[in-house]
């Protein structure tokens, strides 16, 4: 059993319900995970006779051996930002990739491109909206990330909530397999940040959205077109979770009760 539960699968019963709610069929997963979420939309897309393209330039093996056994599923080996454009015609996006402004920002403005030329109603749903990732970036590939973009950051330091820096040897951190940006705030930092200037950025265009975002699991986000003609069901179902203070304590203390593990762990606490 898994001591910290991280994927985005544990929302997948709202994930589907929303996704049924928006006839949706065919699915662009962006950041392949074999046995969590990617299985999930497998099954939807399989079910509705639909198609899902998983995106990721850089998957583990067993994912690339799971993908040559299913006919509704196609693996795309290019970064996202390379590969959104040449999608068409998908009904809902999934964004669980590179989790920094820089990415996500861009994500979002190339999705809502291909949404306008294939005249879709916009929907994406993101993973990692909340703490750690909210405003501080995290690199997995900071050699992609522009230089102008991209800021400071140390491959081993640990994050914890309520502190801006980084502590050493401490935290959740990557042990070298991510980045965190040295700093948490400011502009163009985070996931949360990217959400929030794309849809200030859309809606001063003409482009009204909706969003909800559920504070647990490190948070997910649900933003789609309020003029869309399933806008008001989905709005009913999202709701009760929005920004739910309950939900938000329980990630609180979930997060507290694994930092305190990995303190024991490094040995800070006796």
């Amino acid at each position: 059993m898994t001591l910290l539960i991280h994927s985005m699968s544990e929302f997948s019963d709202i994930i589907v319900k929303a996704m049924d709610i928006a006839n949706v069929s065919r699915i662009a997963e962006i950041g392949a995970e074999y046995g969590g979420m990617t299985s999930v939309l497998a099954n939807h897309a399989a079910a509705n006779e639909g198609h899902l393209f998983s995106v990721d330039p850089t998957p583990k093996q067993e994912f690339l051996d799971w993908v040559n056994a299913q006919k509704q599923v196609t693996h795309i080996a290019k970064p996202s930002l390379e590969a959104i454009p040449e999608l068409k015609h998908i009904d809902a996006w999934l964004i669980d990739g590179d989790h920094n402004w820089y990415t996500v920002y861009h994500e979002l403005k190339a999705i809502k491109a291909t949404c306008e030329r294939d005249d879709k109603p916009l929907l994406a749903i993101l993973h990692d909206v909340c703490w750690p990732s909210a405003n501080r970036d995290m690199y997995y590939a900071p050699d992609r990330i522009p230089e102008e973009y991209r800021h400071d950051y140390c491959m081993d330091g640990g994050a914890k909530p309520g502190r801006s820096g980084l502590l050493r040897e401490q935290g959740f951190r990557g042990m070298g397999q991510f980045g965190w940006a040295l700093h948490e705030g400011g502009e163009r930092n985070g996931v949360k940040c990217a959400v929030v200037d794309f849809i200030d950025e859309a809606e001063a265009s003409g482009r009204p959205l909706a969003y909800a975002e559920i504070p647990a699991v490190f948070g997910l986000g649900i933003m789609f077109d309020a003029n869309a003609p399933w806008a008001s069901p989905l709005s009913d179902l999202l709701i009760p979770y929005h920004d739910n203070p309950l939900i938000a304590k329980l990630e609180q203390n979930r997060l507290a009760n694994y930092l305190t593990v990995l303190d024991w762990q490094d040995g800070a606490i006796v």
